[in-house]
């Protein structure tokens, strides 16, 4: 059952990855990026890392797929000019993926973890290892490692955010002449004295 899921979660990725970047139009294509973070996330889910998985749907669909959604709303880009420069790119995108495999198989051909075991004959197979170890959640895990030793990448990641937001506000601050506002600066320059007119008929 898990390895049918697997294989339901993992093909609907890849297949809707493939979708984001062939895809015309650039709204379908965040919609397909979308669907990508729900299969990896159900795929999470599996590894028994449920903390990572809603924070991939609380992060990336809820945050930043809307900020992309936002962004290609305003610039406005124009759907037969990017199909063009896509299939310009195609040759380079198609070597960088053959490279990026060649090296996914490399390091899974060298083997990561060695399989000789004879230096561990020492080990007593009577002993409950498991029980020696502490149980914690993959929260208090992540949670003690990113707030300890990543402290600092993680401020930084905050102030990377806040000025993101700041620009992003900035873009799209538009001031109309047609609409009437209320100039508090002037009105605070504005004395008693000069406020009052006397005007004599």
């Amino acid at each position: 059952m898990e390895f049918n899921l697997f294989l339901i979660f993992s093909s609907l990725a890849l297949l809707s990855a493939v979708f984001v970047v062939t895809a015309k139009n650039p709204i379908h294509s965040i919609l397909f990026l979308v669907f990508v973070f729900f299969n990896i996330s159900g795929l999470l889910i599996m590894l028994g890392v449920e903390f990572l998985a809603m924070l991939l749907l609380v992060v990336y669909v809820g945050a930043v797929s809307v900020l992309f959604l936002f962004v290609i709303m305003m610039l406005n880009v124009k759907i037969a000019q990017a199909y063009e420069n896509l299939l310009r790119y195609i040759p380079i995108g198609f070597f960088l993926s053959l490279s990026f495999l060649f090296e996914c198989y490399l390091i899974v051909d060298s083997g990561l973890v060695s399989s000789d075991m004879e230096g561990f004959q020492f080990l007593n197979n009577s002993v409950d290892w498991v029980s020696l170890v502490i149980a914690n959640t993959n929260t208090v895990v992540i949670g003690t490692i990113l707030y300890t030793y990543y402290s600092f990448f993680f401020i930084l990641c905050g102030f990377i955010l806040l000025i993101s937001m700041v620009g992003a506000i900035t873009l799209t601050l538009s001031r109309r002449g047609d609409v009437r506002r209320q100039e508090i600066y002037k009105q605070l320059q504005v004395s008693f004295k000069n406020s009052i007119k006397f005007i004599k008929r």
